[in-house]
Parts: C-alpha cells; structure tokens; sequence
C-alpha cells in the first residue's frame, strides 16, 4: 500500500513542479500576552486531498512567536486536540515547571498558563509537544512554531529582520502519507519533504542579503544544507545566539531539532534568477539517518529506509527567486557581531558521563531501542542530579551504529570536541542540540544557573523522535537542586505521620490526617541534598495515603518532601 501512495506522491510531486508551490510565511505574535490554542483541523498538503492535522490556532504549525530580552511572558495554552499534550519552549532557559516537558501534561480542554522572563539571547528557537510516547504524533502532524528572540545586541547590527520580506523562519521537515493521505508516525519512511508544511516550495527573495532561520523539523532525518552552484553563505546564529562573526560556508549539516540563521546575499544577482536551497545528503558518511546506509556498518537494515529518494544522494530543498530590491535593502555581510566566549574547560567542576547502547544487538539494532547509561525513560526516575551553578563537561560514547543528535534542556552548552578533535567552526557556537556521531565519542561544556528546582526535572533525550519516543525510550531526566539549602525536619504529627520509621522493610507509607488534602508526588533526598528519587502519583490519583518503596535506599538517613495541594511537608526517615 506505501509502495503504491508513493507512486501516486511522485506523480502529484511530479506535476508540482511545472508550478512550485508558494512558501507558507507563518503569522506572528509580538505582545507579551500569547494565547495558544492547540487544535485539530485537515489541510490540502496535495492538490484536492484532505489531510487531519494538528496545529496551533489554525490547521498546521503554529504563529511564530517574537519576544525580547527581559520581556515577562505570560502564555495560555489551550488544549482543544481531545487528548494530552505538552508544548516545550526548545532551547529556551526557563524553570522546569515552565519548560514543558512530558510532566507538565495539558489535560484535555485545559488551559496551562507558563509565566516567565525571557532571559535568551537573540537567536531562533523554536516550540512544540514533548508528551512521552505521543511527541512524534503530535510534531508530525503539525504542532511546532518559531520564537525569535531580539536583544540590544542583535539591534545594534544591520542584519535584516522585516520578518517575511528578508528574513525568513523556514521550518524543514520530511513526513511519511499512508495511501489516504493522512500523516504516519514512528515510522522510517518519511518521503515527502516539505517546507514551512508546503511541498515544492518555493521563496521570492529580493536582491539583497536575505536572513534564513532554518529549522530541522523533522523527526529523524539529518540535513547537509548548502546552495544551488556551491554559491557561499554566511552562518550568523547557531541555537542559542550569534556568533562572534559570520563564517563563510558552502555545506552546513543540522540535525533534528536544531537552527541556524544563515545570511545569503543575493545583490550580484539578476532579477528572475533561480537558485536552489540544498540537501547534499550524498556527503554523509554512513551511520547518519539520511546517508545512504543509516547503520554505519552497511549490513545493518532499518525498517522502511528504503526506498526513499532522499537516502543519500543531493536534493532541492527550497527554491528561491530573485525579485526586486525593498526600499531599505541590506547590502552587506557585517564583519563582525557580538561578543561570544565560550566557558573555559578549565571552569569545570564535575566531568558527568554518557553512554549511548543498542538495546537490541546485531545487524537488527537500528530497529531496536537505544539505552542512555544502560536505561531508558522511566517517568519516576531521576537519573542525574545537577547541583546549582555547577559548571559541567558531559561526555558521550556512542556505542551503536547510527549518529544520534542529543538535546538538553534549560541550558546552551559549548563543544569541546567530537572523536577527539576541536569541533569544525560551524559547531562553535552556543547549542542546544548536536549529533554524537555513530561508534564516536564527544564532549561539551556547560553551567547550570539561575534555576533549581527538587522535584520538577528537565530532560535530555535523543531528538530522533522514534527514539525518543518509544515505549523504552531514549530520554532521561536531572534535577537542578540548590545543594546549599538546608533540609528541615517539618515534624507536623498532627498533619502527617510517616510509618514505621525507623524501618527494614520494602516499603514506608505516608498518611495524611486532613481528609482536604492529598498527596501529589514526593521526593526522597540524601544527606548530601541530592534527589534520588522523584515520583507523582500515579495518574495524580488522589489518596491520602500512599506506600512508597525503599528497598533499593542503602542504609542510612534521608528525608521525604510530600507535595500536596496547599504545602510541602519534610520529614526524615531511617532505613536500617
């Protein structure tokens, strides 16, 4: 059946391109009051056919949302698609309970409502759902939008910013049709690709130098971006700000989740004139979802790779037309930018380490799982724990065949180096999201300030949705916990007790006297601060008594914080 729907998709992208398609430039919101409504919809990605989407308020992605630094933001997000959601601010420095990750779900016909100072550097970010098991759907169908953010940095410069006209948000994104048109997920056969959701795009530019923020928005596919003729660009921006000064390219790799801002100066050319937005997808080595074997060992297979045009030869991703000047057209490349200065590796205070493994061995791993420190997501487990205002060097092993590009929450992070080596220059900047190359090995530098939270996590994860996704998915979760405030015994025998205490047993149970009250979720902490483990109740049922387990504490001393509706009760526990 895919066999024959990609037969007739070549037919129908076939007569396109006698008519390329107009971009779609998505709308914007520019106040500090956002209202967001996630909703379904159908929309004609192929001439007559109906396709059921997902957007925000309206049929498929999302209005472009453009702040300022040290704007407070005050979002509503409205859930009308009739099942959870959750929307994440991808590369945004925000507090967990505001980053919107798989716990801060957005139950059907709610409202979440995230309040926050914009505390970013101008750059390209970007939003969408990151609901556990449900965050491939849910982009695949259309739920993502752009921030930019602007700062006093960034208004200095004379970029081009007349958002529309010369500067340009382009989300690039492939997707898999089943034989009626309607879009799959956690699938390997993403063969249509399309641009800001239109197929065959196509992009009027004026003769002068044009800005493209280009988002990889697909959910597995890596892209070796470059143009028509090997004419050279400027990379500006990488995912959390500018660069020092524009660097001259021809071939710029992103992976899954990623952004750069590129200038293209288009003042030498003829009006009319045509050139091409590339993928030189024939570039990649193996081991890289979109080379020509994805496994860098070439036996390896991967369900429903092939076949797919877009495996490992070169590709028209956009095409561009030159058209007349603006009347304030930005003629030149600037020399230099901002000031950028990435964190001493001499800064560290703690080398944490990471280990990317096949769940699944032999030349059928591609189709497996993929464990981060030989686990997967668990939603009750903590699996690192970051004390506040540490400065960090991560490092990968990557242990299995194929390249996965690896995103953390709440900070940017600079590369030290990958299988050894410095990074190449396009690599340099603050990022957010980088490929740990398969069988290789990387490192980068980072520090975790200005938020802590004990119970709320952030998360790291694979962006290769599938893997990030599964039901073992490719995804773990820290704390940020302030390891200088002290921990206080609350003894509220009146409010709660804790039994038996001290205990040998499997497992203690916490009891709530006030019948209004109810245990949310709770948190066991060490002597040392560090949370090792945090649970929400399941379903956030609601109990006045819950028996939670400490057969895998070591002995010792340790405390509980219980999160209800109106308090957080502390109380201190023994396990002999």
């Amino acid at each position: 059946m895919k066999s024959l729907l990609s037969l007739s998709l070549l037919m129908l992208i076939s007569f396109s391109t006698f008519s390329q398609n107009p971009i779609i430039i998505p709308g914007t919101i520019e106040t500090t009051n956002i209202n967001l409504n996630l909703q379904n919809g159908t929309f004609q990605f192929f001439p007559g056919q109906n396709t059921t989407t997902m957007g925000v308020n309206g049929p498929v992605l999302g209005p472009t949302l453009i702040m300022n630094q040290g704007d407070n933001v005050n979002i509503n997000v409205t859930n009308n698609l009739g099942q959870e959601t959750t929307i994440h601010w991808h590369g945004m420095h925000i507090a967990p309970s505001n980053d919107g990750g798989p716990h801060t779900v957005i139950g059907i016909g709610q409202t979440w409502n995230p309040q926050f100072q914009v505390m970013d550097k101008a750059s390209t970010y970007w939003y969408h759902p990151h609901l556990h098991l449900r965050t491939d759907e849910h982009v695949s169908k259309g739920i993502s939008g752009f921030i930019i953010v602007r700062d006093a940095d960034e208004a200095a410069l004379n970029l081009p910013r007349t958002y529309g006209v010369d500067d340009i948000p382009l989300a690039v994104q492939t997707k898999s049709f089943d034989s009626s048109f309607q879009i799959l997920s956690n699938v390997n056969d993403d063969d249509v690709l399309m641009v800001n959701a239109t197929i065959d795009a196509q992009l009027d530019v004026p003769a002068q130098v044009v800005r493209l923020r280009i988002l990889n928005g697909s959910s597995q596919r890596k892209f070796n971006f470059g143009l028509s003729g090997n004419m050279t660009f400027y990379l500006i921006g990488t995912d959390g700000g500018l660069l020092a000064a524009p660097l001259a390219l021809t071939r710029l790799p992103l992976s899954p989740g990623a952004r750069a801002e590129i200038l293209v100066d288009f003042t030498g050319l003829t009006v009319g004139q045509t050139i091409n937005l590339m993928s030189y997808a024939s570039e990649f080595s193996n081991g890289v979802y979109g080379a020509t074997n994805p496994g860098n060992n070439p036996s390896m297979v991967l369900d429903g790779y092939y076949p797919n045009t877009m495996n490992g030869t070169d590709f028209n991703v956009l095409r561009m037309d030159v058209v007349a000047q603006t009347a304030s057209p930005v003629t030149s490349i600037p020399a230099s930018l901002v000031a950028a200065t990435p964190i001493p590796e001499g800064n560290s205070n703690l080398t944490r380490p990471f280990t990317f493994t096949p769940v699944t061995g032999g030349v059928n791993q591609l189709n497996g799982y993929f464990a981060i420190n030989n686990a997967t997501f668990d939603m009750n487990v903590i699996n690192e724990t970051v004390p506040f205002n540490n400065t960090e060097i991560w490092t990968f092993q990557n242990n299995s065949a194929i390249t996965h590009p690896f995103h953390v929450h709440d900070v940017q992070f600079y590369i030290l180096d990958i299988n050894g080596n410095p990074p190449p220059a396009y690599l340099q900047g603050r990022k957010d999201t980088f490929s740990v190359p398969a069988g290789g090995s990387a490192r980068f530098i980072t520090k975790f300030t200005d938020f802590f939270d004990a119970t709320v996590p952030y998360m790291y994860h694979c962006h290769m949705l599938k893997h990030e996704d599964a039901l073992f998915g490719m995804m773990g979760q820290f704390l940020v916990v302030d390891s200088t405030a002290s921990i206080k015994d609350v003894e509220l025998s009146d409010s709660v007790l804790l039994f038996p205490n001290p205990s040998k047993d499997a497992f203690m149970t916490i009891e709530l006297k006030q019948n209004t009250e109810h245990i949310l979720a709770y948190s066991i902490i060490n002597q040392l601060g560090q949370v090792v483990s945090h649970n929400d109740i399941e379903g956030n049922r609601l109990v006045n008594s819950y028996s939670f387990p400490i057969s895998k504490l070591a002995h010792g001393q340790y405390f509980i914080k219980i999160f209800t509706e109106t308090q957080i009760i502390t109380k201190k526990f023994i396990k002999n």
